[in-house]
């Protein structure tokens, strides 16, 4: 029975498809009658399926990173800049894992440590977006939560790079 229904819809869209219709609004009308009489039946078919690649600028703050040198000397410095690197990317993974298992009083500890090492390395993009998990997280929107704190992962991972190649430039 299922086989013969999908045949007949898919018969009528090949009908529908040649009058040139919109693949997007197929409705009952164009599909006619199904066996258990749904009145509101509708097949969406989408032809064409995209991808939204989301790109952000990161924003490093260079006179942090001039200040770090000047005052650690270029070997204190990038041992600095090395370690908040690392530091950066251990706890970012921690904040997926934290979210992963609902602990938000973890969480929001996690984002908290985030904005100061961002902030010592000149992430202010980075640093901005981790206040904001850690306000999605006083707020209990948990939508808000997971859509900041997946921005800030996509940020956090860009902005390590941005900062691991501006020191290789420097050096």
């Amino acid at each position: 029975m299922l086989a013969g229904l999908l045949s007949c819809i898919v018969s009528k869209f090949e009908r529908f498809e040649q009058a040139d219709g919109n693949l997007l609004t197929t409705t009952r009308r164009q599909i006619g009658c199904v066996p258990w009489e749904y009145i509101n039946f509708r097949v969406n078919v989408v032809a064409n399926i995209l991808t939204v690649m989301q790109a952000e600028n990161v924003k490093l703050d260079p006179d942090k990173l001039g200040t770090l040198y000047a005052q650690l000397g270029e070997a204190g410095a990038e041992d600095v800049v090395c370690r908040a690197i690392e530091e950066l990317a251990v706890r970012l993974t921690h904040c997926e894992r934290l979210w992963r298992q609902d602990d938000m009083i973890d969480l929001r500890k996690n984002a908290r440590s985030l904005i100061a090492i961002a902030d010592q390395i000149g992430m202010s993009a980075m640093a901005s977006i981790a206040r904001d998990v850690t306000l999605a997280i006083d707020s209990k929107d948990q939508p808000a939560v997971a859509a900041v704190l997946f921005r800030l992962l996509r940020v956090g991972e860009r902005s390590l790079t941005a900062v691991w190649d501006q020191q290789d430039l420097s050096v």
